[in-house]
């Protein structure tokens, strides 16, 4: 499996736990984070690594 194959991956599923966590956890209540809050954190993070991935397999194949 390649670098960019795992970034792909990595942030396929960071991205999917985020998006539980926005959607399924809006009235849960912790004293010290919004889990709505950390799902829309994830969901750009795990965004940003997709991306890097996508990247690094268009470079790897051109």
């Amino acid at each position: 499996m390649s670098r960019a194959s795992k970034y792909l991956l990595e942030g396929l599923v960071t991205l999917l736990v985020g998006l539980a966590l926005w959607l399924l956890a809006g009235d849960v209540e912790v004293p010290v984070v919004t889990p709505a809050k950390v799902g829309m954190v994830l969901m750009c993070v795990g965004g940003a690594q997709s991306a890097r991935g996508l990247y690094g397999a268009a470079r790897r194949s051109a």
